[in-house]
């Protein structure tokens, strides 16, 4: 038997960077200390460079959807009337969540692999001067597609309503720039760019936003952002916070200091680049339709009569590799794998020449090498855009 090591290249958790891993090893210190109180204002404050914004950052001790929830808990109440751009299964949750807390909904819905387009948000805008609020992922990851947040708030700008950014996949992987553009509320997870497990969530919150936290009268206790925004820059959790994620993503978060918040992204779109030109080198079909492909997952119809379970569980079978099957509606349907976060070209090599080696094994008559040149190809012209056109 040959050594198979075992990799993880699904869009959250995502591969964990190892230094942190070690830092995380180090939860013996108690939270309420001198020590520890530095390293959690070292964290709020690099928060603030890894996101781009200088509005206040709440950090929580939950999954992303703690801090899609804190949203609607602390800025809306029963009855407010919000618009939620659906493409997918988290636009679905925003949906979940609103109505959880007595919202009015009106969903702007799009077909998995399509995304909702701003003339849409525009429209319903009009047609709902009424509006408090405005919902949208800036990266759907369960098709692989990235709404245009900026021209949406372009035109929610314009209004009373707050625009409310899931942008767990999209931080890191793709440009948000969270103040120039007027985003009111952009929320992450650590599983995600950030290389930690998961377990902390966190969100910008902007002074427009804030100010619906003082006539909000939906309940809230834990997850009470004014607290956190307020807390954070001192070191201090209003409640006991995840120790070792905090020791983890401060190692982090030093480290995207050091590489570049912008080349972290950019990273991350030249693999979707190249994993979207290998897939159809193969002669596969890219998911997306009619949208903007996201830097953080590729998204890949399996081919015509095959199941997409049995290219997931080929990969786990034969080279101990997880990827990600489509959700909902999609699980057999497609397969998606990640390039977001401690991923590099080494693990798009191997990732590209393992499905076609699988899709053999199914049955698919292919060209072997065809979708590794592709992607070869696009490292050379990077390395080549790098060095200023040196061969």
């Amino acid at each position: 038997m040959h050594l198979r090591k075992s990799r993880l290249l699904t869009p959250g958790p995502t591969p964990l960077l190892p230094s942190a891993v070690r830092a995380m090893a180090g939860a013996d210190l108690h939270h309420r200390t001198r020590d520890f109180r530095a390293i959690y204002s070292g964290v709020i404050e690099d928060l603030h460079y890894f996101m781009g914004t200088a509005n206040g950052i709440a950090l929580f001790s939950s999954s992303g959807s703690g801090a899609m929830e804190a949203a609607i808990s602390n800025l809306f109440s029963p009855g407010d009337k919000t618009i939620i751009c659906s493409a997918g299964k988290f636009g679905e949750r925003w949906v979940q969540i609103a109505r959880a807390y007595g919202l009015q909904t009106v969903v702007l819905e799009k077909p998995y692999g399509q995304s909702v387009s701003v003339d849409q948000v525009d429209t319903a805008l009009r047609e709902n001067p009424d509006t408090q609020g405005v919902f949208v992922q800036a990266t759907e990851s369960s098709t692989g597609i990235s709404h245009d947040v900026q021209a949406m708030a372009r035109v929610v700008g314009g209004t009373d309503a707050i625009l409310v950014v899931d942008a767990i996949t999209g931080l890191g992987s793709s440009v948000l720039e969270i103040d120039v553009w007027g985003l009111d509320v952009v929320i992450g997870g650590s599983q995600k760019a950030l290389m930690i497990p998961p377990g902390l969530a966190y969100c910008s919150v902007s002074e427009k936003a804030l100010e619906r936290a003082a006539t909000a009268v939906n309940p809230y206790f834990y997850f009470d952002l004014r607290k956190h925004i307020d807390a954070g820059p001192n070191g201090d959790s209003p409640w006991t916070p995840a120790s070792s994620l905090i020791l983890g993503l401060a190692d982090v978060l030093q480290f995207i200091r050091e590489i570049g918040r912008d080349h972290l992204i950019q990273n991350a779109q030249m693999l979707a680049r190249a994993a979207r030109q290998a897939a159809q080198a193969i002669g596969l079909e890219l998911f997306i339709r009619d949208a903007i492909p996201a830097g953080a997952v590729t998204a890949i119809r399996a081919p015509q009569g095959l199941d997409s379970s049995e290219i997931v569980q080929g990969y786990k079978d034969q080279f101990e590799s997880i990827i990600a099957n489509g959700q909902g509606s999609m699980k057999g349907q497609i397969f998606r794998f990640a390039h977001l976060g401690y991923f590099d070209f080494h693990d798009l090599f191997a990732t590209i020449a393992e499905l076609e080696i699988i899709l053999h094994r199914l049955g698919v008559n292919l060209d072997f090498g065809a979708g590794v040149k592709a992607a070869q190809a696009v490292y050379l012209k990077g390395l080549t855009d790098e060095d200023g056109g040196a061969p």
